[in-house]
């Protein structure tokens, strides 16, 4: 307990109120302390009455706020009934457009931001190549033209839908828009092609020029089932320029079912398809199926050419490599040794894949050597 360190007495203060003793102001530090007084006061003085006379108008000075530390100042204080007008106040926009500071419309924008431009999407439109706006291309008749799918703003929702459906029908020229009968000239009316009927589909006359009923379509679907462009193409081996003639063979515009994005579907009638394919390109149905015949026997023997210019480069390549092995070893070696003869080496064949001529591929998954399947 004796080696154990106390605290030091505390020290004697150098003054009764325990400050360190300063030297004493001399008459001339008092007087100039007492002259810079007055004369901040009289600086003080004068820039109040200063704003008091930019004021509207002269008003009781503020009182001062130099309150002593806890207490609260008062309302007087601190309300801006009193605020020059040089004072910028964001609560009130008349003293933004007042004083020095510049109206808010000639306020422009950064140097770095003179280019940026700023659109409004609703005033665009779709044109599958981009949104554009009207004013960026003012001859384009896409932009200008009304938008068929768009809802005006005068129409309500039920009457949209009554001009969606006089519309619908319009185009397919049904209901009230389906062509009369006349009575009184017989000889006039369209019927139908195979059962004399009235009732013929408005739409297909117009667009294939064939007077046909609903009933004969389902009945007949032989001649009058409808095909599509490739089809056409692959069966009746036609070409695409004399499927593009309409004059020639006249085809009827489908959404495309894959996708909504692609070309429109073309279908053809089949009986009108078959009756320029048989009478006037071939001949006949035979001739027809003579020049496929031929066709598909042409594309055989291409297949079979490049099959055997394939199989010519794979001999080579082993006799290259053969070559190069014997070189390497001195003393020739057998298909499948290691050039620095460390050993033989087995190849671990993986699975065949087609490569884009068609013919299998497999390759070692060690070495990754290639190895064409030889269908012989």
């Amino acid at each position: 307990m004796a080696d154990r360190p106390s605290t030091p007495p505390p020290q004697a203060a150098a003054s009764g109120s325990g400050l360190t003793s300063k030297s004493p102001l001399t008459p001339e530090q008092v007087k100039k302390i007492e002259i810079n007084r007055l004369r901040a006061k009289a600086l003080r003085t004068q820039r109040e009455e200063q704003d008091r006379k930019q004021s509207n108008g002269p008003s009781a000075p503020r009182p001062s706020s130099n309150l002593a530390a806890g207490q609260k100042r008062t309302h007087a204080v601190i309300s801006t009934a009193d605020v020059p007008a040089t004072s910028r106040d964001a609560r009130n926009p008349e003293t933004i457009q007042q004083g020095p500071f510049r109206p808010l419309d000639e306020i422009k924008p950064a140097r770095n931001f003179t280019k940026y431009v700023e659109y409004d999407f609703s005033k665009m439109t779709d044109t599958k190549g981009g949104f554009l706006t009207a004013e960026d291309d003012p001859h384009n008749r896409q932009l200008h033209a009304p938008n068929q799918d768009e809802k005006p703003a005068h129409m309500t929702l039920k009457e949209w839908e009554r001009h969606q459906l006089l519309r619908s029908l319009r185009n397919q020229k049904a209901g009230p828009f389906e062509p009369g009968i006349n009575p009184l000239k017989k000889e006039e009316n369209k019927v139908c092609r195979e059962c004399e009927s009235l009732e013929i589909d408005w739409k297909w006359e117009d667009c294939f020029h064939c007077a046909v009923c609903n009933t004969c379509k389902e009945k007949f679907p032989e001649r009058y089932s409808l095909l599509t462009k490739t089809e056409a193409k692959e069966d009746y081996l036609l070409t695409d320029p004399e499927l593009k003639d309409e004059e020639l063979l006249p085809h009827l515009e489908r959404p495309n079912p894959h996708k909504a994005t692609f070309h429109n579907m073309r279908l053809y009638l089949r009986y009108q398809v078959e009756e320029y394919a048989f009478s006037k390109k071939w001949g006949s149905a035979e001739a027809l199926d003579e020049e496929f015949t031929k066709r598909e026997g042409e594309k055989k023997r291409k297949k079979e050419e490049k099959f055997k210019s394939k199989l010519q480069e794979l001999k080579k390549r082993t006799r290259t490599e053969t070559y190069r092995r014997e070189r390497a070893g001195g003393g020739g070696g057998e298909f499948g040794d290691s050039i620095d003869r460390s050993g033989k080496h087995t190849h671990v064949w993986g699975r065949a894949v087609e490569n884009a001529d068609g013919i299998g591929v497999k390759s070692c998954v060690e070495c990754g050597m290639e190895l064409e399947e030889l269908e012989l």
